[in-house]
């Protein structure tokens, strides 16, 4: 299997469950559920594919529909949708996290294949990483995390840089993509262990 295939298969699956759980928090029923995590497994692929202007991955393969659909099925057979106060959930953190990072991989590596350059490859990755989280999050009517959540955006840039250099010094495989996934989900959990974040400006009140 490509590495880009093992990226997308682990992106849908996890950002397809943190989807379905932050529809379920948000009391949407079960269309709204399904529409939800489709969004967010999806989502970020299409806005790439449509970028690096090739065949969508969504559109062209089975098993990225089968796989969303399969974790709502579960996901409502076990009743997590049950589930409140999801920013709290180590279920939604860690299946987040890894959508999130295996989603950056793919785009970065998308982008290097297509032969972008320093911006567009890092862009990609951000764009790939959070492009169906933000979708959800305005379906829903909620700040999307980008926004807001500590390292979130920036785990997806270091990702899309370290991809680059790589790249560019030929020195991008299969175990070098598997030591920074590792490193890029290692960076989340331990920002959201620790609560860093990037500087909030803060507006006072009648300024």
């Amino acid at each position: 299997m490509h590495l880009l295939d093992i990226a997308e298969v682990i992106g849908t699956v996890a950002f397809a469950f943190s989807g379905f759980l932050v529809a379920g928090s948000a009391g949407l029923d079960l269309l709204g559920i399904f529409i939800a995590a489709f969004l967010t497994a999806l989502g970020g692929g299409v806005i790439r594919d449509i970028i690096a202007d090739k065949a969508f991955f969504a559109f062209t393969n089975n098993i990225a529909a089968l796989l969303v659909i399969g974790v709502v099925v579960v996901g409502v057979f076990l009743k997590l949708h049950r589930y409140t106060k999801i920013e709290k959930n180590r279920f939604f953190l860690l299946a987040d996290t890894l959508g999130l990072v295996a989603f950056a991989v793919s785009g970065a590596v998308t982008g290097c294949e297509a032969g972008f350059n320093f911006f567009g490859v890092v862009l990609l990755a951000l764009v790939t990483a959070t492009g169906g989280g933000v979708l959800r999050d305005i379906l829903i009517n909620r700040v999307p995390f980008i926004l807001t959540h500590e390292f979130y955006g920036t785990v997806t840039l270091v990702v899309g840089v370290a991809i680059y250099l790589l790249d560019r010094f030929s020195m991008l495989g299969f175990w070098q993509i598997t030591l920074i996934f590792a490193g890029g989900v290692l960076l989340r959990l331990v920002a959201h262990r620790y609560g860093w974040h990037l500087p909030v400006l803060h507006r006072k009140e009648g300024a």
